[in-house]
């Protein structure tokens, strides 16, 4: 598998004492500091790879970092993390090193705490700017899947069942895909949330660093929960951006994001019925609605054809789920509606941009294999934040069918969403992470977030005794730096954070920003 190295030889290699990583005056012995060797391993600094044009651009450095592939068995195998650095630039004032991890599961991260310099304004100046790919992903020794097969289009004709059995034959080729394929039987069992934590901390030491500095976003936002819960007195100034409930599994937090998604197909309802004569959906939010239910009931009966391709119900509910985060995504979600709804009714349609982007993405031939670094965290823990999923198919589908009755657009597709977990080899080897610390958070958090509900980020804050919570009334996911994305910002927001990253102390109390700072 390319990218892991041999087994450290104890934490002793000779190759690690030559580089410096081992003292060989006054240092604790092996035994009493199992991970010595990897905490104070030498780095060797370059260009990052040419595919990080950002990067080289910005003129960073990347080196790889040594951790173990099992840390309870320090002195056995062997991964690397990529990591990346754009060293601070203020004269004084060097306030450590910022990681930062964008979210997913899944998700590469080695870019993207470059990506936030824009919204650190000046406070980046005063960090050494930190990026890494969590284990298996990008380029930390990454691990691949068998490629999958080109996916098999929906019949002329079908049926929710049917969908659903699609569905369960996908999530249980994709965990055979993964699990025979190569050394992954050996590696996947230590893909999870807890070894990324490890690996942060390792990183930290590696750079000499006594404690770090974070922000991260979604699941980033728990995986920081995480570090501070396993290395609490190594934590500094810690920034998590919409953040979920400690006490649920992933697959309840999904079901769980059901409710708000239907909350805001009805705002953007309400929204698209005042714009009737653009979008030609209805003069009032409940005919809006029902031109959307009518497109799912039709599409669970015969699939919608358009842009070359057959689209069910499920992936309808997929398409719909994605702009309705963001209410700055209204208009594209209402396009998007238009053109299949004509597209339902036989009429000819050539898909406008937002349509048509969506569907050059479900028309690639690298989507499935795109979508395996998340289920690698997802079935590889073994509770909150990323695992915890029900073994038995019908589970999903009794969900699923259950849910309609008060949630008929998002409800089958947040109960249904079988994962590979289902038929994943072995268990977790670790529980998930319990959190009950006093470490100084900043948490944000947008009211009406339908990807990860308000009241999840209320009951971390209650476990973080510690932690201040900004609130922002708005409908997004993620509330800091969202001019980033295109997205009107939270100036009050942004400032906190700031602030915080700049002076190291909380705010004295909760803050809900003004409305007005949110208003479209």
């Amino acid at each position: 598998m390319r990218g892991v190295t041999p087994p450290l030889a104890f934490g002793l290699s000779l190759a690690a004492l030559m580089a410096g990583a081992v003292p060989t005056t006054a240092a604790p012995s092996p035994a009493s500091r199992p991970l010595l060797a990897y905490e104070q391993q030498r780095l060797v600094w370059g260009a990052c790879s040419p595919a990080q044009e950002e990067l080289n651009a910005a003129g960073a450095q990347c080196a790889q970092v040594t951790v173990p592939l099992d840390y309870s068995a320090p002195g056995g195998r062997t991964i690397r993390i990529a990591v990346s650095r754009i060293k601070a630039t203020a004269k004084t004032d060097r306030r450590g090193i910022l990681l930062s991890n964008p979210g997913g599961p899944g998700g590469s991260g080695l870019a993207n705490t470059l990506a936030l310099r824009p919204a650190l304004k000046q406070e980046a100046d005063h960090f050494d700017l930190i990026g890494f790919d969590p284990r298996f992903l990008g380029e930390s020794s990454p691990v691949a899947c068998a490629p999958a097969p080109p996916p098999a289009p929906p019949g002329p004709t079908t049926s929710p069942r049917e969908d659903f059995e699609a569905s369960v034959r996908a999530a249980r080729d994709t965990a055979r895909r993964c699990r025979d394929h190569g050394d992954n039987a050996t590696l996947l069992p230590h893909a999870s949330t807890r070894n990324v934590a490890r690996d942060m901390d390792v990183i930290r030491a590696a750079l000499g660093e006594r404690t770090l500095s974070y922000y991260g976003v979604s699941y980033g936002a728990d995986l920081g929960a995480v570090y501070t819960q396993m290395f609490p007195r190594r934590t500094d100034r810690m920034v998590i951006d919409s953040s979920t409930d400690p006490s649920a599994t992933q697959y309840e937090l999904f079901q769980r994001s059901g409710k708000p998604a239907e909350e805001a197909l009805d705002e953007w309802a309400a929204w698209t019925a005042r714009r009737h004569d653009t979008y030609r959906l209805g003069r009032t939010a409940a005919r809006v609605r029902a031109a959307v239910q009518g497109l799912l009931d039709h599409a669970e009966r015969q699939p919608v054809t358009v842009g070359g391709l057959r689209l069910n119900a499920p992936v309808l509910r997929m398409l719909l789920k994605q702009p309705v985060q963001h209410a700055e995504n209204d208009p594209a979600l209402a396009a998007i509606v238009r053109d299949l709804t004509d597209a339902a009714a036989g009429k000819p349609v050539e898909p406008g941009p937002e349509l048509a982007a969506m569907l050059e993405l479900l028309a690639s031939p690298g989507l499935a294999d795109s979508m395996v670094g998340g289920a690698l965290f997802m079935c590889g823990d073994g509770g909150w934040p990323a695992g915890g999923w029900p073994k038995d198919p019908e589970t999903y589908w009794k969900n699923s069918e259950r849910s309609r009755a008060t949630q008929p657009v998002f409800g089958p597709y947040v109960n249904g969403m079988i994962a590979p977990c289902a038929f994943w080899p072995g268990e977790p080897r670790e529980a998930g992470t319990a959190i009950a610390n006093d470490v100084p958070v900043l948490m944000l958090q947008a009211r009406r977030d339908n990807n990860v509900p308000y009241d999840g980020a209320l009951a971390l804050h209650r476990r973080l005794t510690g932690s201040r919570l900004i609130t922002a009334d708005i409908r997004s996911h993620g509330v800091y730096g969202r001019a980033l994305d295109g997205h009107r910002p939270v100036p009050c927001a942004d400032r906190a954070v700031n602030d915080y990253l700049r002076t190291g102390t909380l705010p004295a109390q909760d803050i809900t920003c003004p409305r007005t700072e949110a208003a479209r």
